[in-house]
C-alpha cells in the first residue's frame, strides 16, 4: 500500500510520467500502470470534476431526471432582466445546435418567437453542412409586416447550416377548418406538410397563454376570444399552437381545428424535440411542456432550471 500511494502520488501530484517513476523507484513501468489502475479501483485516486463558473452541470441533470429528458442547458444570465435572459438563452443555445447538430439532420422549425431568433441570429456560419434540410412547420402568425421575421429564422438557420430551406408561406391560424383543410390540399403546401414526417430534430419556443406585450404588439398571438376559450379549458401554453394544460395534456378547443401546421401527434413523433424558452412569465408553460413530453430537450436560464427542480421537490 505504502508504494501503491507513493506511485499515485508522484503520477498524479507531482506530473512525473510513467517511465521517469519506474526508472526513480527501480520497477518496471508496466508495474507503475498495473499500480495505477489498482490505486483507482480502491479509491486511492478519485476523479473530481469540477465545473467552471457558469456552468451547472448537477443542475442540469436534475432537471434531466426530474422531467425524463434526454438533456438540458442552462444558461446564466447577468439578471432577471428578459433582455439578459433572451441574450443567455441565444448564446447556449447557439453553442448546443453547433455541437449537436450533423450533417443528414432534417430540422423543423416553429414560427418566429424572440428565443429563437437570438439562438439562430448567434450561431456562427459553418464550413461544413450541419444540416440537410430546414423546414417549417407551422405557419406565418401575427401582422403581414411581422412575419417575415419567420421566414428570416429559417432562411437564416440554412445559411449558418448550409441546408436546403423549405418555407411554409401560409397563415398560421385561419378562419375555420374549412379553410384550413383547403390550403393543406394545396399541391405545394401538401408537399411541405409531407416532410413533416421525415425531421429529425424540431426546434420550437414554448408559448404562454399570457403573451408577452411584444408578442401583442406585433399581433404573434392569439386573439383575446380565443384566449378565452382556451383559459376556460385549463390552457396554460403552448409548442406550435398545440395548447396543454398545466399538466402538460392537450387542450381542444375550436383553435385546434384552425391551426395550419404540424399536428400535435406530427410533433411528438419527432425524435428530437427542442425547446428554447426562459423567464418567470413561462416558468409554468416550460413545466408543462416538460410534464406532457413535448420536449425532450430543454434550453433554459438557471432561475427557470431552479424553479423546474424546486417545483418537483415541493
Amino acid at each position: 500500500m505504502s508504494l501503491l500511494t507513493k506511485i499515485a502520488r508522484m503520477y498524479h501530484e507531482q506530473g512525473l510520467r510513467q517511465p521517469e517513476i519506474a526508472s526513480r523507484l527501480h520497477v518496471s513501468q508496466s508495474r507503475v500502470s498495473r499500480i495505477l489502475k489498482e490505486a483507482e479501483r480502491i479509491g486511492v485516486v478519485r476523479t473530481v470534476v469540477v465545473p467552471p463558473a457558469g456552468v451547472y452541470s448537477e443542475l442540469e441533470d436534475a432537471v434531466r431526471d426530474r422531467y425524463g429528458l434526454a438533456d438540458v442547458v442552462v444558461a446564466d444570465s447577468a439578471s432577471d432582466e428578459d433582455d439578459s435572459v433572451l441574450a443567455a438563452l441565444g448564446g447556449a443555445g447557439a453553442a448546443y445546435l453547433e455541437t449537436t447538430l450533423t450533417g443528414s439532420d432534417r430540422v423543423g422549425i416553429s414560427s418566429w418567437s424572440s428565443t429563437l431568433l437570438a439562438t439562430v441570429d448567434a450561431m456562427a456560419p459553418s464550413t461544413t453542412r450541419t444540416a440537410e434540410k430546414i423546414v417549417q412547420v407551422i405557419g406565418g402568425v401575427g401582422n403581414p409586416s411581422v412575419q417575415v421575421k419567420a421566414t428570416h429564422l429559417a432562411d437564416r438557420l440554412a445559411r449558418v447550416t448550409g441546408a436546403s430551406p423549405t418555407y411554409l408561406p401560409v397563415p398560421g391560424i385561419v378562419a375555420n377548418r374549412l379553410v384550413r383543410d383547403s390550403l393543406l390540399g394545396d399541391g405545394y403546401v401538401a408537399e411541405i406538410a409531407a416532410e413533416w414526417s421525415t425531421l429529425t430534430v424540431v426546434l420550437v419556443g414554448i408559448g404562454s397563454l399570457e403573451p408577452s406585450p411584444l408578442l401583442v404588439d406585433s399581433g404573434n398571438a392569439v386573439s383575446l376570444a380565443d384566449q378565452d376559450a382556451l383559459r376556460a379549458a385549463g390552457a396554460v401554453g403552448d409548442v406550435c399552437l398545440r395548447f396543454f394544460d398545466a399538466t402538460g395534456r392537450l387542450v381542444d378547443t375550436d383553435l385546434t381545428d384552425r391551426v395550419l401546421g404540424i399536428s400535435s401527434a406530427g410533433l411528438l413523433g419527432i425524435p428530437r424535440r427542442v425547446g428554447f424558452a426562459g423567464g418567470r412569465r413561462k416558468h409554468e408553460a416550460i413545466r408543462a411542456a416538460l410534464l406532457g413530453g413535448w420536449l425532450n430537450v430543454l434550453v433554459t436560464d438557471l432561475a427557470t432550471a431552479r424553479y423546474l427542480v424546486a417545483d418537483a421537490a415541493g
